[in-house]
């Protein structure tokens, strides 16, 4: 299944380094395929990857496996999601990284050696070739995770938790988000995170029904939903065996 869009090179860029509307940035966190690229978004979306891992790092405990930390990436593009309580496969973020777990490895493998290189978690191969990975909970470790967040982003965090200044070799005074503990930078990441999600989910839903039409987003709502209920009257069992799923996203990067 291939997915497109038009949009201007200016708002992509944006919500790559921003995460202004967290839409396409949300995307580009997936394994995508870019087929022509004048503007080098393949190495300007390596910023949003090692955000999203911060992120997904904050929100996870301790200890989890890589399958987990995919799905917890992949997962923060559907957190405040309209369309996920009614219109959407509860099992999808799990369906998306099985079906593509391997994309998943080959495109964050670099960034998870840096940050094990940062002595930001360990990571440790299981009987199975899978790897499991312990992470540093400590108020050091989420200093930096959430300095790797987007400016803009962080900003929105100071609102909410507060801001110090710190001064650098040079004496020049810096900005930081006040972290109490990892927790309520979890949380307050989280919150701005849906909140972002929740806007861009509803206007994509209303841009979708003025471009196709009343009766074509009907139809395709209902079958959103009719497959969002059958994913939610089936039992565990049945869902974990059941296949995966792969989406492609393909782009082509190009100047006007």
């Amino acid at each position: 299944m291939f997915k497109y869009g038009v949009v201007r090179m200016h708002d992509l860029v944006q919500d790559i380094l921003e995460w202004e509307r967290f839409y396409l940035s949300g995307r580009l966190q997936k394994p995508v395929n870019v087929i022509v690229d004048n503007l080098e978004i393949v190495k300007l979306n390596t910023v949003n990857l090692k955000a999203a891992t911060s992120a997904a790092l904050l929100l996870l405990p301790s200890k989890f496996s890589e399958e987990e930390l995919y799905a917890k990436i992949c997962s923060l593009s559907y957190m405040g999601d309209l369309r996920m309580l009614f219109a959407e496969d509860k099992n999808k973020v799990k369906k998306i990284v099985q079906g593509q777990f391997k994309l998943f490895k080959t495109t964050y493998n670099p960034i998870l050696e840096e940050f094990a290189s940062r002595d930001l978690f360990r990571m440790s191969a299981s009987v199975n070739e899978k790897v499991n990975i312990i992470q540093d909970c400590g108020l050091s470790t989420t200093r930096s995770l959430v300095s790797s967040l987007p400016l803009p982003f962080r900003s929105q965090m100071w609102i909410k938790l507060g801001e110090e200044k710190v001064f650098d070799d040079s004496g020049r005074a810096i900005g930081k988000v006040v972290i109490k503990s990892k927790e309520e930078a979890a949380d307050c990441m989280r919150k701005i995170l849906r909140r972002k999600v929740m806007v861009s989910s509803a206007r994509q839903a209303v841009a979708g029904f003025l471009t196709v039409g009343a009766v074509h987003g009907l139809r395709y709502l209902g079958k959103k939903m009719h497959k969002a209920w059958k994913s939610r009257r089936l039992s565990p069992n049945y869902r974990t065996t059941q296949g995966s799923l792969s989406v492609d996203y393909s782009m082509r990067i190009r100047q006007p």
